[in-house]
């Protein structure tokens, strides 16, 4: 049988409505699997206008039905998970015996929050431009501490007596300590508080990697939830103003432990404008009444830190360069609505030096920070779409920006998001 798994990747700086979507899909799936990052991700989905705001979570859990897998290469960080998980089951949904964890995950430690803190302070004192901008939710060092051979993973806990766990804990706080000093941690009170949750978290543990693979051998349709987005991708995003995971289609094969083969059908979702959050380059940003409406239009606070997030123009070169990498057989266009009022809508389509145009999107931020944007200007539709449901309805200079978006990118559009609801979409293709 020649089953494979259905992906939902961000195609740009995150936060482009990836939940949204993946609550779609998962109502007709068995599986919804995390592959990386930690509860430095925040999906929100909105159904019956009630939100639920999900972290380490996968989005899957709204379908009650399906059962969750938070995979190997995410990093989990306890206390936030079973917070999580009461927060959850007071909205009157349970994910108790649907979620499951990966004895393979690394584990994020407070003491990883406080060296993420740490860091950036650390680089803010520099230069404040250095500063990164990341969460502070540990996940950067836990990541580190994966990659030094340091970390400590769930089988860990489940399966060492005190002693060793404690020794392992040890170790992994006195590497932190060495590199950012003597800061004040009660290391007796943390491993007390990891006794408790060795037996909560005992029925969520699962061997993910067999898990996953035995549902699929069994025909059982699996999703997977990619986290952040490609252009935050430790290898391929705008280094170093990026996350510590690989959020692309290659995260996915080692975030689960699934063969190339085994990966199906692959959605970009793609917001109609572009966003970031935190520092970085970002050549299609207006600051400027444009930036200003878009935010306060589409609401663009971070789920998971309350930030602003910085606004600008669709930027199609960016779209190419993650259509290059993660290959995606069909778009999602998210949020094509908070465009209705504005008058005239660009797309980003070719960057410049020296009034040259360059082939790809540049890995060297100095060479970046200097490129010039030619834009594409698209008259707008000045009518409220919230209420569309067929493509046919949309207006026709709607329908112009979405298809132009479809020639840059070389991908279909198969969804467009005209509201935070989940039946706010529109379905253009299959």
């Amino acid at each position: 049988m020649d089953n494979r798994a259905i992906v939902v990747l961000g195609s740009q700086w995150g936060d482009e409505g990836k939940g949204k979507l993946v609550d779609l899909l998962a109502q007709d799936v068995d599986l919804c699997c995390r592959c990386q990052g930690g509860n430095n991700a925040g999906h929100t989905i909105s159904v019956n206008g009630k939100k639920f705001d999900f972290h380490i979570l996968p989005s899957g859990l709204v379908n009650p039905v399906c059962e969750n897998v938070i995979g190997n290469g995410v990093v989990i960080h306890l206390p936030g998970f079973f917070d999580e998980i009461e927060k959850t089951l007071a909205k009157g949904l349970d994910p108790t015996k649907r979620t499951f964890v990966s004895d393979r995950a690394h584990l994020v430690f407070d003491f990883h929050q406080t060296s993420d803190a740490l860091r950036e302070s650390e680089l803010a004192v520099k230069d404040f431009k250095l500063a990164l901008g990341t969460t502070r939710k540990g996940i950067g060092p836990t990541y580190s501490s994966k990659a030094a051979r340091s970390g400590i993973r769930v089988h860990h806990l489940m399966n060492d007596d005190d002693t060793t766990f404690a020794n392992r804990v040890r170790d992994c706080l006195e590497g932190e300590k060495k590199r950012y000093g003597g800061f004040d941690y009660d290391l007796d009170k943390e491993l007390e508080r990891y006794k408790e949750f060795r037996e909560r978290l005992r029925p969520y543990v699962v061997d993910s990697v067999l898990y996953v693979n035995r549902a699929l051998a069994e025909g059982k349709k699996v999703l997977v939830e990619g986290a952040n987005a490609i252009m935050l991708d430790l290898d391929f995003g705008t280094y170093p103003y990026v996350t510590s995971s690989n959020t692309g289609i290659g995260g996915v094969c080692t975030g689960l432990g699934l063969p190339p083969n085994k990966v199906g059908k692959t959605y970009g979702v793609v917001k109609a404008y572009t966003t970031r959050v935190g520092a970085g380059p970002f050549p299609t940003e207006q600051l400027n009444e444009i930036g200003t409406h878009l935010q306060e239009v589409g609401f663009e606070w971070g789920v998971t830190t309350g930030r602003r997030r910085r606004c600008g123009w669709f930027d199609a070169v960016v779209l190419q360069y993650s259509q290059m990498i993660n290959g995606y057989d069909s778009l999602n266009i998210t949020k094509l609505d908070v465009l209705d009022q504005l008058e005239e809508i660009k797309i980003g389509v070719e960057y410049l030096i020296d009034g040259k145009k360059i082939d790809s999107f540049p890995s060297d931020l100095t060479v970046l920070s200097k490129v010039e944007v030619r834009y594409e200007s698209f008259p707008g539709w000045k009518t409220d779409i919230s209420k569309c449901r067929e493509y046919s309805e949309l207006p026709e200079n709607a329908r112009k920006y979405v298809e132009r978006i479809e020639e840059l990118v070389g991908a279909p559009v198969e969804w467009i998001g005209v509201g935070p609801d989940r039946d706010a979409m529109i379905r253009k293709s299959k």
